[in-house]
């Protein structure tokens, strides 16, 4: 768990500084700092549901292993 909230510091505070450093405006480096995650949050789920669909279509080896694509 450490791991991970200390990802999602570093995440937010990288695309805080990159949006400041591009707008200069510290309200929209915090803004963007915020929604960038939360989009990337849902499309990282829609991404998940469309590898888990493909994942189901492979052939299973014995074994009952996905062949590699």
């Amino acid at each position: 768990m450490t791991k991970t909230i200390t990802f999602a510091v570093m995440h937010f505070g990288i695309a805080f500084t990159v949006a400041y450093l591009l707008t200069g405006d510290i309200v929209i480096g915090g803004a963007l700092a915020l929604i960038e995650p939360a989009v990337n949050t849902v499309a990282f789920y829609f991404h998940e549901r469309v590898w888990q669909r493909l994942d189901r279509r492979r052939p299973l080896v014995p074994g009952g292993h996905a062949v590699a694509a």
